[in-house]
């Protein structure tokens, strides 16, 4: 099986490569399979994550159903699975809160065009390179900040003002509010959260995530527990995808939101390329990594257009797209149909859904997402603790953007220092 190297760097959709080669029913079957088997995952991880971004779950959906088929009809994985992810929650609620909606679906939409740049510069390749003591430090940075996010919605908090956005002050203000806490939202969330972990360990071939949302949904129902749901805090769900309408803006609103889009841009580039390579590395081939940019690209203007929030190539459900058999991009495309599909059908029944429920679903994305063992490994060598330590720290207490531009920083230093000592002792 060729692994694709000769062309990894050409623009062209991996679905051309697809279709030149020969695509036949078995494979459309295979892919079909695995298409509803990663819809059913992404259909409640779309929802939590948005509600979680502080965004109606709607939003989630729509990025999922516009943004992820695109990512697969355009991209340069035969494998990847684009939608919304959970490393974008703390960017995507921080600008929700600062710029209101309108706001944040600009800044979706200009990170989607400088990605478009980027890869059409062929800058893609350049993100690779991005040290892995960086990655592994933000990425444990973003689960750390998004688990304190989800401890109001796990134990039904009330807290007194406004949610800080920063971990520390977050974490006191949710400290004083604790005499506040639900036994019957948190027995819901952590519940959930057990299951998820229960069924991944004794069933892992069971839609876990959506088997814990359901129970919890109608044991929520049947027993009339005092906890808070979709519908009651945003409303009926919408049956469909909304018409297409640019975001507004005008100069000063551009320039407003140009620093956050930096953001989701570095953040977008850096997490669906290295999903990309994860999928690589799982079936031997090989990614386009220009195209796959500009397809992420793309795919955030349209998510933006239609209402929907930042996109970027997903390693769980890539991971899980794979292991349910798919050959080709068409199964990222019929993951997108499905969730439309359910959106039309069972769109009314989201309402019932519990906000608890959705936090415990993102304590256990939180928990796969930290890259534990890598961590641990990192911390034997002192420089690669040292990057490891800088960038999670800072991703913790200042930005993500902050934390991966000084553990790179740090990592270039190193670097340079080598190839000085290198060259006085040829010398």
């Amino acid at each position: 099986m060729p692994d694709g190297s000769a062309t990894a760097h050409i623009y062209r959709p991996k679905i051309f490569t697809v279709l030149v080669e020969g695509y036949n029913l078995n494979c459309f079957r295979r892919d079909m399979l695995a298409a509803l088997t990663v819809a059913i995952v992404a259909l409640p991880l779309s929802m939590a994550i948005a509600v979680a971004s502080g965004v109606s779950p709607e939003r989630g959906l729509y990025a999922a159903v516009i943004g992820g088929f695109l990512v697969s009809a355009l991209g340069g994985s035969r494998y990847q699975i684009g939608g919304p992810a959970g490393a974008f929650i703390v960017l995507v609620a921080a600008t929700a809160t600062k710029f209101g909606l309108e706001g944040l679906l600009l800044t979706v939409f200009i990170s989607g065009c400088m990605l478009t740049l980027i890869g059409l510069l062929r800058l893609g390749s350049l993100i690779r390179y991005i040290p892995h003591a960086v990655t592994v430090g933000f990425t444990c940075g973003i689960a750390v900040t998004i688990f304190a996010s989800q401890l109001k919605d796990l134990g039904g908090l009330k807290l007194p003002g406004a949610e800080p956005g920063q971990l520390l002050p977050k974490l006191a203000m949710l400290g004083q509010a604790l005499p506040t806490l639900s036994p019957a939202a948190f027995a819901v969330g952590a519940g959930s959260a057990t299951l998820i972990f229960l069924l991944r360990r004794l069933l892992p071939n069971w839609p876990g995530m959506l088997i814990a949302v359901v129970l919890a949904s109608v044991v929520a129902w049947m027993f009339h527990l005092p906890v808070e749901t979709v519908g009651s805090h945003f409303g009926q769900l919408p049956d469909g995808v909304p018409p297409p309408r640019l975001p507004s803006f005008s100069t000063s609103s551009v320039l407003d939101v140009l620093p956050a889009a930096l953001s989701f841009t570095l953040l977008g580039a850096v997490e669906s390329l290295l999903s990309a390579k994860v999928a690589d590395g799982m079936t031997g081939r090989k990614h386009r990594y220009n195209m796959e940019v500009v397809a992420q690209g793309v795919a955030n203007v349209a998510s933006a257009i239609f209402g929907g929030i930042s996109v970027t190539g997903t390693i769980a459900r890539t991971a899980t797209n794979i292991r349910a058999g798919a050959c080709s991009p068409i199964s990222g495309i019929g993951h997108s149909v499905f969730i439309l599909v359910f959106m039309l059908v069972a769109g009314p029944l989201a309402s019932f859904i519990p906000l608890s429920t959705l936090a415990g679903v993102l304590v256990v994305v939180c928990w796969n997402m930290a890259e534990k063992e890598d961590f641990l490994l990192l911390l034997r060598d002192w420089r690669g603790a040292s990057v490891l330590m800088a960038t999670f720290g800072l991703t913790l207490i200042e930005d993500l953007t902050f934390g991966i531009i000084a553990g790179c920083m740090l990592a270039a230093a190193f670097g340079i220092f080598d190839r000085i000592k290198r060259r006085q002792v040829h010398s």
